[in-house]
């Protein structure tokens, strides 16, 4: 698998997957009904660098890492990922994380936060945890989640200066070559 910049070319892919995972309303609170150009848009923003994730030639997910705050926060990077659905479960969003982890130390950034991640996505909290991720606060029945109701969504945060993190990450890395 590689991960590299998106280019123009990716946008089709890209589209294929934020429609899929958007339109099932299930892990992100934007607008299921999203178009094709709001949603590209929002991927490709000016502050945002966006990548894909390739493997035999198909793009099967894509991730954003910009600055979560501007100004004096934006030395704390924010991401969002998404793994087509015939690609989840085998190391897609795992080998996203490891690249945009180092991605963001080598840009500069001292931290990572995620300000929205939906209580019920279990594979994407597992997967932050298990690369030193803690929640850091949670939202009571922030996320109106289609099948379940309203359930709670965390904010969740990684120091990138942390030896910890760098074991981890070093680990993942020396893992996947």
């Amino acid at each position: 698998m590689q991960i590299r910049p998106a280019l123009d070319a990716d946008r089709a892919a890209i589209w294929k997957i934020f429609h899929e995972i958007i339109s099932a309303g299930e892990t992100y609170a934007l607008d299921s009904k999203m178009s094709r150009e709001e949603a590209l848009a929002y991927w490709f923003r000016a502050d945002t660098r966006t990548y894909v994730a390739e493997k035999n030639g198909r793009v099967v997910g894509t991730y954003i890492l910009k600055p979560n705050q501007l100004g004096s926060g934006s030395h704390v990077a924010n991401a969002a990922f998404m793994v087509a659905s015939d690609a989840q479960g085998t190391g897609v969003g795992r080998t996203m994380a490891v690249h945009c982890l180092h991605e963001a130390r080598q840009s500069g950034f001292r931290a990572m936060q995620f300000n929205y991640v939906i209580s019920t996505n279990t594979p994407a909290i597992g997967l932050w945890q298990e690369l030193g991720f803690e929640i850091v606060g949670t939202l009571p029945s922030a996320f109106r989640h289609p099948k379940k109701g309203y359930v709670d969504v965390y904010v969740m945060f990684c120091s990138l200066v942390d030896d910890k993190l760098s074991s981890r990450v070093a680990k993942e890395e020396l893992q996947k070559n």
